[in-house]
């Protein structure tokens, strides 16, 4: 939310050719409690008087010679430094606000002035705009911190990756169909594991020479879902020489809880001769 102090301490640029008019919506301006009023009576100013000082409202007079209203805001549309240029016109011609309008106006103040909509018209931009900026700078600290968690899990996962590698032999996911996504290290040529693929896409593991009961015991774990530790298991090479692994796995799931895979880690207990 905005709060009264905000609003009264926003930064307003008043634009007119005649000194009466800003004096009167200085006082009026005063009066109210607000206390950040610049003017200028020089509209060829206002694009470079805006970009350095990113006014909050800018109470534009239409009717001036050389540079009318109309240009000025042609102007801050070229330079503008958001989405959102803050302005509010001041016509004594009625069939100029739908034009004004379309040319970028926010809202507009009829002259001769009536003082309580002038009080009440600026009010209603400057919480706008505010609460504009807000979201802005919102929008902005929500960036931010998006991409410092994401170089944060990256770098987590770098760290984590590292570490598995270090530890194992290998390092291994697989997809909810048990296919290998990932393998990072020798998994496949040190188990002697190969995918054979079927007509439907899938693939199975060559089950040749490994021990049955334990292969009953790992695939018990995967389909009810379980992680399983240091799980020991063996295979017989064709030449009769005996190969023993150390698996860890867990499941994988998404963010609606549904499995999409394992991944794991393992460590040959007995290297091959």
């Amino acid at each position: 939310m905005v709060s009264p102090a905000d609003i009264l301490n926003a930064s307003i640029l008043i634009v007119d050719d005649q000194a009466t008019n800003i004096a009167l919506l200085e006082q009026v301006l005063s009066e109210a409690g607000y206390t950040s009023v610049t003017s200028t009576m020089k509209p060829q100013e206002v694009s470079a008087l805006h970009c350095q000082n990113n006014f909050d409202l800018i109470l534009l007079d239409l009717q001036m010679p050389d540079m009318d209203g109309f240009q000025v805001m042609d102007s801050l549309q070229l330079s503008k430094q958001d989405d959102y240029v803050p302005i509010l016109v001041i016509t004594a011609q009625p069939s100029h606000k739908l034009r004004a309008l379309q040319a970028g106006a926010k809202d507009f103040i009829s002259k001769p002035f009536d003082l309580l909509e002038v009080k009440t018209r600026i009010h209603n931009m400057l919480e706008v705009r505010l609460l504009y900026k807000k979201l802005a700078n919102y929008n902005k600290v929500l960036e931010q911190t998006v991409q410092e968690r994401t170089a944060e899990l990256r770098e987590s996962e770098a760290r984590y990756r590292s570490l598995t590698e270090l530890a194992s032999d290998w390092y291994w996911e697989q997809d909810e169909n048990m296919n290998f996504t990932k393998v990072s290290g020798p998994a496949l040529e040190m188990l002697g594991i190969q995918a054979v693929a079927e007509e439907d896409g899938s693939s199975e593991i060559d089950a040749a020479g490994w021990n049955k009961s334990e292969r009953a015991a790992v695939q018990a774990s995967i389909t009810a879902r379980q992680p399983f530790l240091d799980f020991v298991f063996s295979r017989i090479n064709t030449d009769g020489t005996q190969q023993k692994f150390q698996v860890s796995g867990e499941p994988m799931f998404d963010r609606h809880s549904r499995f999409i895979g394992y991944r794991g880690i393992g460590v040959e207990l007995t290297p091959k001769s």
